[in-house]
């Protein structure tokens, strides 16, 4: 008997929310609760850098989910795991060794969330035919992004009251307390709403078979044609991005004597977690459309310098170190209708150039977690270089660090490179259905 499929509305949209909270939780509100802590910028990119490497490694473990009976069990025992370790961060906070206690549970809280991207994109593909894969595409994005809007929006502005009210370790406890219960709220709403997406029964559906499966999968990677000078163009795309995706925030919290523009907590959520989301999202759908109409191999420098030029902002925020929010909102509005504008280069040639051929989706996946390789090199030094160089000089050093990989992109194909006759797309397997 067929499964009833409840309509996506009722669950497209928890489904990404929940996708979106731990991982904003752990790229963007972590770097902020430990600035309030006084971690110094250094150490905190080290560490927040570290435990992104779980969204890097996920394709290795990604196969091994189609031994569970379905992927919605995987998506709530990882929707409620991630509650609880957001919770345990909150715990953390209270100890006397709070730092390495909050790591290691964020660190939890970042497997937990690799895991459940693997099984809720693979939910989603499976319930839904192509038709409804493209009618509900625009939602999956538009829920995701309303998590970065609220932890970076919303959370911020009450972490920020509460610091004031009741102190810095109070307001962080219970701003992980409230991501913590919402995940878990989301977890059981889900446990109704979901499809139940069950898993293709198979005798040679084993633990021995998929890690096979998944070393070919690895070893036609690697054999297909430029992918090494892939591999550098995707790392490097990201050199400037995410340097200044990572010292921003922080430049923005850090003390006027010290170079930084001395907002609070709740300002930052103010203008970087509401109208830079809206920027974000608004030059993401332009650079679509701008794309589209160009092609990528026109486009692409377009985007390189869309990504990059903008982030002259925050050079000039660190040189004349404005008190007016509304002057501040504005430029970071630029910079971050930039950076989605001309990040959809990336997406786009992962998609196009490095994914087609045989386990196309597998390779699409793998071709993600080396460009969140990409953000978690650059961020785990980005601290060390803006001590070194102070903010000012730190911002003219992310702008000529987008320069070899603008170069490089007029020196490379910008379509997929033809494979040799045998390695034509045969039918997926069991690796290349749950990445």
């Amino acid at each position: 008997m067929k499964e009833q499929i409840r309509n996506p509305k009722l669950w497209v949209p928890s489904l990404y929310l929940a996708q979106g909270l731990p991982f904003f939780a752990v790229a963007i509100v972590a770097n902020q609760m430990l600035k309030s802590m006084g971690v110094p910028n250094d150490e905190l990119n080290h560490w927040t850098a570290l435990i992104g490497f779980a969204w890097v490694f996920k394709p290795l473990w990604s196969p091994f989910l189609e031994l569970a009976s379905s992927k919605k069990l995987v998506v709530l025992f990882f929707q409620i795991l991630g509650g609880l370790c957001l919770g345990g961060v909150a715990l953390a906070l209270q100890t006397p060794f709070w730092f390495a206690a909050s790591m290691a549970m964020l660190g939890l809280v970042a497997i937990s969330s690799a895991t459940h991207d693997i099984a809720c994109d693979g939910l989603y593909i499976t319930s839904l035919d192509e038709k409804g894969q493209a009618k509900y595409a625009g939602w999956t994005g538009t829920f995701f992004n309303a998590a970065k809007f609220f932890t970076t929006g919303a959370l911020l502005l009450l972490a920020g009251h509460l610091e004031k009210t009741m102190g810095v370790v109070p307001a962080w406890s219970i701003s992980f307390c409230i991501l913590g219960a919402l995940m878990i709220a989301l977890g059981v709403y889900n446990t109704w709403s979901l499809p139940l997406a069950k898993n293709t029964v198979s005798t040679d559906t084993n633990a021995s078979a998929i890690a096979r499966t998944l070393w070919e999968v690895i070893i036609e990677f690697l054999k297909k044609p430029g992918i090494w000078v892939s591999i550098v163009f995707i790392i490097l795309f990201r050199a400037g991005e995410a340097q200044v995706q990572s010292i921003g925030p922080l430049f923005l919290r850090e003390a006027h004597e010290l170079g930084g523009l001395g907002l609070t907590t709740s300002e930052v959520g103010a203008v970087y977690g509401t109208v830079g989301t809206v920027a974000f999202v608004v030059g993401s759908i332009a650079g679509g459309y701008f794309t589209s109409w160009l092609s990528l191999k026109r486009a692409i420098l377009w985007l390189i310098l869309a990504v990059n030029l903008p982030n002259v902002v925050f050079y000039l925020l660190s040189y004349f170190q404005p008190t007016d929010l509304t002057i501040i909102g504005a430029g970071l509005s630029v910079e971050m209708f930039g950076y989605g504008f001309g990040f959809v280069g990336l997406i786009l040639y992962m998609m196009q150039v490095v994914a087609p051929g045989k386990y196309q989706t597998a390779h699409y996946a793998f071709a993600t977690g080396i460009m969140q390789l990409g953000f978690v090199l650059f961020k785990l030094f980005s601290g060390d270089i803006q001590i070194a160089l102070g903010y000012q000089h730190f911002f003219i050093w992310v702008m000529l660090s987008a320069i070899p990989v603008a170069i490089l992109s007029q020196l490379i194909p910008m379509t997929a490179r033809p494979q040799p006759a045998e390695e034509t797309p045969k039918a997926a397997a069991p690796a290349e259905q749950v990445v």
